[in-house]
């Protein structure tokens, strides 16, 4: 196969970069009348607005010659069918088989369904005993809080979705989550909590992460302390790992282990029994209907043609501004409070999926790959950082996210309509800009002096021109939650395709843990008095900073 530069129609693509320089996006609009129309596709009860990025009909037809040439049909089939298409692990990849309505998936002579029946049997069984209050701690008493152990995909996923579902009003039981190894986070939030009311979910596929291990340990103690007793453990303790022998050596029962899989990554986990605490938060009526959310945007990923598939066309649409309008970072930007965690979960990921430099085969890529991610929740955004992207000298993409109905209904429909008008303000302002000229008379008819408003207006123009998606579900329940993910896990994948890189390994990851392992030899070495020269590859700077932490 070429490489992606070497293709024609991606060298064409080039072409039509260098023309449309001279165009804005405002003027592509004056140029079509039905542009809005031509360049928005739904499905899944997902509704995608890509008007307003610099795209036109010959652009979108060769990024899909793009997407062809790279196989990108085979390259789905490869991975419904559970072909093993993580090739650095010999993994296949099949976080889509866990929200599948197929009844049987063979792979490798397994069929894959009827275990991920089982582990959600088992997951509705103790959703059901939690949240009835059958369940109970060591002492008798039922469950009134659960607090989710874990880090990266075991953490963002889980969390994000808890707090976009989870019901205010309930507390049945409240959820929690504890990711970062500052034992601050663990702290504060044990501080509100009884031992004898709480129970924890160790979520970890390898059960050795380090991070997640200190903290289930320190949880452990906490609750042995308080209530005296190993047998304590497993009355408040169940895990969710592919590793049992550990989760039992750490005292969790064997039965009270919930399955992880090889083929499952970290980061697309949520869909697993790693989602058990958005059971526990929601029920499992609300989990179902998010894993069918998702599978009705398998479903249209792998049926829609190219031209009306929303993952293809979002991955498209982003390859075009990465590689070809040199933009660096994409703002994801939701406006519903109920996702202001989205964008973490996000920049996990894409960016630790695509965040390579070197494709499938061991070579360079060739191209920039995957944007930075970040973001935040409207409409606080525009108090934040929306003056750089309009007046700054960058240029960022972004996806607005909205929901046409607010969950509350009537109750606070004044608030939503503001809401969702702020949101279309800031795309049609990121798009058409305000130039000079506008400032000026808008100035002047304010009754400002011209001589002043000439001066001012220089510093209230916008260039615009910025691009963005309008990304909007009917109601933000657990079937659009379920598919707007689905979606976004299914870009991340078509342009790790395109790029020819690994979409579902993280090696570099690795690198930093090891590193945190040899500091923490070093600094055990100074605490014992020991001299502590530079080890092979330490550097002078680390040991300086080791002294200077040791005192």
């Amino acid at each position: 196969m070429p490489s992606l530069t070497e293709l024609q129609s991606w060298q064409g693509l080039q072409a039509l970069a260098d023309v449309l320089q001279r165009s804005s996006v405002s003027s592509l609009f004056a140029q079509q009348n039905q542009r809005f129309d031509e360049f928005s596709v739904s499905a899944a009860g997902v509704f995608l607005d890509y008007s307003k990025n610099r795209v036109t009909r010959e652009v979108m037809g060769q990024l899909f010659e793009v997407a062809i040439e790279r196989g990108l049909p085979e390259a789905i089939n490869a991975m419904f069918s559970g072909d093993q298409i993580n090739q650095s692990e010999a993994r296949s990849v099949l976080h889509t088989a866990l929200r599948s309505r197929s009844k049987r998936l063979v792979v490798n002579g397994v069929d894959v369904m009827t275990g991920i029946r089982e582990q959600l049997a088992k997951m509705a069984q103790l959703v059901d005993e939690v949240r009835s209050g059958e369940w109970r701690g060591v002492t008798g008493k039922p469950i009134a809080d659960v607090v989710n152990i874990g880090i990266g995909g075991s953490d963002l996923g889980p969390r994000m979705v808890a707090e976009a579902l989870a019901d205010p009003a309930a507390s049945n039981p409240g959820v929690q989550f504890v990711s970062n190894v500052d034992g601050e986070h663990l702290l504060q939030t044990l501080a509100g909590l009884d031992p004898e009311t709480t129970l924890f979910i160790i979520t970890s596929k390898s059960f050795t992460t380090e991070e997640t291990l200190i903290n289930a340990t320190s949880a452990r103690r906490w609750v042995r302390d308080a209530l005296g007793s190993d047998v304590s453990v497993r009355s408040h303790f169940v895990a969710v790992s592919s590793n049992v022998s550990a989760a039992v050596e750490f005292g969790i029962d064997a039965s009270n282990v919930f399955q992880m899989w090889d083929w499952v990554g970290g980061r697309y986990s949520l869909w697993s029994a790693a989602g058990l605490a958005i059971a526990l938060a929601c029920g499992m009526e609300v989990f179902s209907e998010l894993l069918a959310g998702a599978a009705d945007l398998d479903e249209h990923f792998c049926q829609a043609p190219m031209d009306q598939n929303l993952p293809v066309i979002l991955a498209l649409v982003g390859i075009w501004n990465r590689n070809f309008q040199d933009i660096e970072s994409l703002m994801i930007a939701p406006y519903d409070q109920r996702l202001a965690s989205l964008p973490a979960y996000l920049q996990q990921a894409d960016m630790e999926s695509n965040g390579k430099s070197v494709d499938s085969t061991g070579k360079p890529v060739g191209v920039k790959t995957a944007p930075i991610v970040w973001g935040g929740a409207g409409s606080n955004i525009q108090h934040s950082y929306m003056q750089l992207l309009h007046q700054g000298n960058v240029s960022v993409a972004s996806d607005f996210i909205v929901s046409r109905q607010p969950r509350t209904g009537s109750t606070y429909a004044d608030h939503h309509r503001l809401l969702v008008a702020n949101c279309f303000a800031q795309a049609q302002a990121l798009m058409q800009g305000r130039s000079q000229q506008q400032a000026a008379d808008e100035l002047i008819a304010d009754g400002v002096n011209p001589d002043q408003a000439e001066a001012l207006a220089a510093q209230q123009q916008l260039p615009g021109n910025q691009p963005s998606n309008m990304i909007m579900v009917d109601n933000l329940g657990p079937r659009q939650l379920g598919a707007l993910l689905a979606l976004y896990e299914q870009k991340i994948f078509v342009q790790g395709v395109i790029w020819g890189v690994n979409s579902f390994d993280q090696w570099g990851v690795a690198l930093g843990k090891t590193l945190a392992t040899t500091i923490l030899s070093t600094m055990a070495r100074q605490r014992d008095g020991q001299s502590a020269p530079l080890a092979a590859g330490e550097d002078g700077s680390t040991l300086g900073l080791i002294r200077r932490f040791r005192g």
